[in-house]
């Protein structure tokens, strides 16, 4: 039988056995935060994107929010007070020119009409009439301006007979005084007449063209209703599709409701909206570039709204390819609007880091396997590239994608 082993040994084992684990302890923990603070303060190289700081040319541009919208697209109201009888067409439907779309209740407006036809008809009787009845009374007094120049002339053959005998001795002073008389009275009636009728022939004139011109007025007004009559025929205007109609057969429309919209969605447009501060940057005619994923599609700046609406100022952009099979109506985009050009500046690919002019922290490759944060100040830009203004040259390889997980590190080794 062994002999009991005393009780200060044993204590002496159990104090060696816990230092010794304990250490073992240590030793694993300082490894496993070394092994962490490694992997914290190193990087895959497959999650980097690098940029080479370059010399050339940037198109500068503001960025502003887009939304494509069709390049065509009418709505169509209701041009009278009425109600919806009959839909022939559904949202979606492609339609030609003429193509019927609803059918209103015109049954009021076609007998307002009717009645408006019967009353041009007699307006036009009416002139017709004035017509006759100042051609009658000019002519009466164009035969009375003639009738009183030949008893003129009678007057006057009377003045010189007596005249003729009074130099004969057979006639009389008195009768040719009288003759005289008669010849100058005649004479002033047939001026008088000749006046009236030069009067009455003016004044006939003016009251055929008042007429004449109520009358050209009430047949306009009557073009118009027919027109207004001819639009309640709800029918399309090109060819083009359906993108909303009103089709509760039965519901009352007021005039200028809205009952049917057309859009050509074979073409499309761009509407743009930045902020106001920036509305001197963007003019019509300007260069622009709208970003549809990774497509570029170029265009123009047709049209730029002078006010400003809740900070904001809208803008049209005509794409040069308006058919391109990316455009969407609706579709969110992006537009780059072109509005200076530098050369020969230092310029790095533009990515989701750029925020706009200001200083950055950027990771600048250190040799081959490390990348050191760098302060950089940055510039203008466009879609494609920004201005380096210091901290960086030619040649320095930068990182680009998303490094926010490293913001406070300041050194990264590359794995």
């Amino acid at each position: 039988m062994d002999r009991e082993i005393p009780k200060e040994v044993r204590d002496k084992e159990r104090k060696k056995k816990f230092i010794k684990y304990g250490a073992i302890g240590v030793v694993a923990i300082v490894c496993i935060a070394v092994l962490i603070s490694f992997m914290r303060s190193s990087v895959n190289r497959k999650d980097l994107v690098f940029s080479e700081v370059d010399n050339g040319t940037i198109e500068v541009s503001v960025s502003a929010s887009g939304k494509v919208v069709p390049a065509f697209e009418e709505i169509i109201n209701s041009p009278i007070n009425t109600r919806i009888i009959e839909v022939y067409r559904k949202g979606g439907d492609s339609v030609d020119v003429g193509t019927p779309i609803l059918k209103l209740d015109l049954q009021s407006t076609e007998t307002e009409y009717n009645k408006l036809l019967d009353e041009e008809q007699m307006k036009r009787y009416q002139l017709e009439q004035l017509k006759v009845n100042n051609n009658t009374y000019l002519s009466d007094l164009a035969m009375q301006v003639k009738i009183s120049a030949m008893k003129l002339n009678r007057m006057e053959v009377e003045l010189r007979n007596e005249r003729y005998l009074d130099s004969l001795g057979s006639g009389t002073t008195d009768k040719v005084r009288q003759a005289e008389l008669n010849f100058n009275t005649g004479k002033l009636e047939l001026e008088q007449l000749r006046q009236q009728y030069a009067n009455e022939t003016e004044v006939k004139a003016a009251d055929l063209k008042v007429k004449e011109l109520e009358f050209n007025i009430f047949s306009k007004s009557l073009a118009e209703m027919k027109r207004t009559l001819d639009d309640a025929q709800i029918r399309s205007p090109r060819k083009a599709i359906l993108t909303y109609i009103n089709n509760q057969v039965g519901a009352q429309v007021a005039e200028g409701t809205q009952v049917a919209i057309i859009s050509d969605l074979s073409h499309f447009k761009v509407e743009g909206e930045i902020a106001d501060t920036y509305g001197d940057r963007v003019a019509a005619g300007g260069r622009a570039v709208v970003k549809i994923g990774n497509e570029k599609l170029e265009g123009t700046v047709s049209s730029v709204t002078p006010l400003s609406k809740n900070g904001v100022i809208s803008f049209i952009v005509q794409l040069n390819e308006d058919n391109n099979k990316r455009l969407r109506s609706g579709l969110k985009t992006d537009v780059y609007v072109m509005n200076a050009v530098k050369e020969g500046v230092l310029r790095l690919a533009n990515a989701s880091y750029y925020v706009g002019r200001g200083e950055y922290e950027l990771f600048v490759q250190d040799g081959k396997d490390e990348i050191v944060k760098r302060k950089v100040q940055l510039g203008d830009s466009n879609f494609e590239y920004v201005e380096v203004v210091s901290g960086l040259n030619p040649g320095d390889k930068v990182v680009i994608s998303d490094m926010s997980s490293y913001k406070n590190k300041n050194k990264l080794k590359i794995k």
